[in-house]
């Protein structure tokens, strides 16, 4: 896991090591401010991490602050409900159709039938790409042609999936910008005939955040989650950057579960988030 992390944040430990080119034992707060600050924490969370800590740190006491960013009660509930029903959320380019793969290839391996359902009618060339990945990965799609009802396809995709006993669906979502109202009206809709195909559907709707964006992606991800309600984030693409920092800023500002990380392009690129080995990643590129 410790490795699989020293990957994903590569670039954020390279941009770390600019302002801390030597580990030691310890640091004096300003110069972990500015590590953080590197790291594009945001500042005021820097400022407030910072406060109880004494002019001097070691190793123990940084990760003690950091680790209780994530100390807060995530408001969801594991449902065992089959099938379980994921709707996937997020703006274009957030990696999402790449996560739809990880994500149904993560449930394959653990022996589970999968169906996809492309709710993303609105661009053709993501129905094109959401089915290809279901070809390549043996699972089955429901799809249509675009500018077709994607409430359409949800109902489809659940009922396909209860008649032929799946246990997970997977569903996508159109990516337009989150401040159009006709995509937040789209999405409603397509929850609630989720919820009266099956009830409790979607089980799961999972928000998409591109790390490459930093903390700048908080914004969209309240958005997002004021139209309908946010479970949890995966987080795509922080292999690609230096903000990994940013991902204390995610965690602190929304309170939500990070489920997952992508760490790179292909189906298996996808870890589970542990919030000892983030921190514990970024550390050890400061302390002995």
């Amino acid at each position: 896991m410790f490795n699989l992390f020293k990957k994903v944040l590569g670039r954020t430990n390279d941009a770390i090591k600019t302002v801390a080119p030597t580990k030691r034992k310890s640091i004096n707060k300003d110069e972990l401010e500015e590590i953080l600050l590197e790291a594009d924490v945001q500042y005021a969370l820097v400022e407030r991490l910072l406060s109880g800590l004494p002019e001097t740190v070691n190793r123990i006491q940084t990760f003690n602050s950091l680790i209780s960013i994530f100390q807060y009660n995530a408001d969801f509930k594991e449902s065992d409900a089959r099938p379980f029903v994921e709707m996937i959320i997020g703006v274009n380019g957030a990696g999402k159709t790449t996560t739809i793969s990880k994500l149904a290839y993560k449930y394959k391996q653990e022996g589970k039938k999968v169906i996809l359902g492309a709710g993303d009618t609105f661009r053709a060339a993501a129905i094109e790409q959401l089915s290809r990945w279901a070809a390549k990965l043996e699972i089955p799609i429901i799809a249509t042609q675009q500018g077709h009802d994607p409430s359409a396809v949800v109902f489809d995709t659940i009922e396909s999936a209860k008649a032929k006993g799946f246990d997970n669906v997977i569903i996508d979502t159109a990516g337009r910008l989150h401040t159009q109202t006709n995509l937040s009206e789209e999405l409603k809709k397509m929850i609630r005939i989720a919820g009266k195909t099956l009830e409790g559907a979607p089980h799961r709707k999972m928000l998409i955040l591109d790390g490459t964006q930093g903390s700048s992606s908080i914004n969209q991800a309240k958005a997002f989650h004021e139209m309908i309600g946010i479970d949890g984030i995966i987080i795509t693409k922080l292999d690609g950057t230096a903000k990994g920092g940013s991902v204390l800023s995610i965690a602190d500002e929304l309170k939500m579960p990070i489920f997952y990380i992508g760490t790179g392009e292909q189906p298996q690129d996808l870890i589970e988030f542990k919030a000892n080995a983030f921190v514990n990643t970024i550390l050890d590129e400061i302390f002995i």
